[in-house]
């Protein structure tokens, strides 16, 4: 069955749109969005990106009615999502839209549309439902971050660090957090070893998350610290069992 939202374009691949500009876009069209709290609005003031998807679809006898999630990626590491409702009241109707800041008052406001039952003379309705939109792992702390990830590099002393590339990215950085690993643990090969592991999560200007993996550890002729840098888990954890003498 052909169905008509499959070809909405509410996000142009050849014209994307910052946060701002969707924001005043969704609010432009919706109904009721003087509704919406003050303290929301100014939230989504400090949004870095968006992503929208459609959560839901209902087409019977004419009428239609639409769900989709906008959330926003806020400075903070917060998400904040809004909800809108898209139906016509008559068959061939224009489009109306409403917005809500959750799922209950979307909930109440899709009851009382006027939509038939389902019954063997109507089009079956269709139902999409979409996996949420994943929460950001970290709490981010805006700081000097680009400066912290250009000193985390340069004081690193593996070869295998990473490279010019991801260096550049994080001259974007406006954020991050520094948490100590846990997890698979690594022994030591020899006595009087000492190892740490630790994420340096980094937050980018286009809401994007970098993290870089720094191992310090005494495994060294002298006894003395040395710090490696890694861009994954996993090497940085094989790079500590081979210090550690475990791997070849």
């Amino acid at each position: 069955m052909s169905v008509p939202y499959e070809t909405a374009a509410y996000e142009p691949p050849e014209s994307p749109e910052s946060p701002e500009e969707h924001l005043e876009r969704l609010l432009g069209r919706a109904l009721n969005s003087f509704e919406l709290p003050d303290e929301t609005i100014r939230r989504l003031d400090c949004a870095l990106a968006h992503d929208s998807s459609l959560h839901s679809a209902h087409h019977s006898a004419g009428l239609h009615r639409e769900t989709y999630r906008h959330t926003w990626l806020l400075a903070d590491g917060s998400a904040l999502t809004l909800w809108e409702l898209v139906h016509n009241t008559l068959p061939g109707a224009a489009p109306e839209h409403e917005v809500y800041i959750d799922d209950e008052e979307l909930r109440t406001a899709t009851a009382r549309l006027p939509l038939p039952p389902d019954t063997p003379e109507f089009e079956l309705p269709v139902l999409v439902q979409l996996s949420p939109v994943p929460e950001p792992r970290h709490v981010y702390v805006p700081d000097a971050s680009a400066d912290h990830a250009r000193r985390l590099l340069r004081r690193a002393e593996n070869q295998d660090r990473p490279d010019v590339g991801t260096a550049e990215l994080l001259t974007t950085a406006f954020a991050h957090q520094i948490t100590q690993a846990f997890g698979r643990p690594c022994r030591a090969g020899r006595t009087g070893l000492c190892f740490s592991l630790y994420e340096h999560a980094f937050l980018l200007r286009d809401g994007t998350e970098l993290s870089l993996w720094e191992v310090e550890h005494t495994a060294t002729p002298d006894g003395r610290h040395m710090c490696e840098v890694y861009g994954t888990e996993d090497a940085a954890r094989d790079a500590m069992e081979r210090r550690a003498g475990r791997m070849p």
